[in-house]
């Protein structure tokens, strides 16, 4: 049985996005890119209702991108045992109220059990101080933490 990723919102924008003149940002498109063609199909990845509400936001032709990429995903829903684990997430202090959405993400893949959580979010989803409490508050209630990583982290390396 594959294992499954959860795709965050800037993995999509990153893959479809226009190129960048940026070099990092670029450097992230490309790497996404690369982990789309080599590794995707090596696990079942997911989406949520959040991930599509996200990228319909924004600019009517980069959204329709983004959209195409998103279209045949599976989604998972937004349940309530996410909306209060994410609720909680903002309670602690874990996650700031002002991007909640982001723990949201956290919540959806740590409800529904998912074993990577894919982002470019390395503020508030793939940051390490923050992991560590996520970590604790959900041991402390018998959940298992997604290994929240970007895509770079699961290109995985050369056999």
């Amino acid at each position: 049985m594959k294992r499954r990723v959860y795709l965050e919102t800037t993995v999509v924008s990153y893959l479809t996005a226009r190129p960048s003149r940026s070099l990092v940002s670029a450097a992230h498109q490309q790497i996404t890119i690369d982990w789309w063609e080599t590794r995707r199909q090596d696990f079942e990845v997911v989406v949520s209702e959040l991930v599509i509400r996200e990228a319909e936001a924004g600019d009517p032709i980069a959204a329709k991108r983004r959209l195409e990429v998103l279209e045949t995903l599976p989604q998972l829903l937004l349940t309530d045992e996410a909306l209060e684990l994410a609720n909680a997430f903002v309670a602690q202090g874990i996650i700031p109220a002002k991007v909640a959405e982001d723990g949201l993400h956290i919540a959806v893949a740590t409800v529904h059990e998912v074993d990577y959580l894919l982002t470019w979010n390395c503020t508030h989803i793939a940051n390490p101080e923050i992991q560590a409490r996520l970590a604790a508050f959900l041991g402390r209630r018998q959940r298992f933490l997604p290994f929240i990583c970007t895509p770079e982290e699961l290109l995985g390396g050369e056999e």
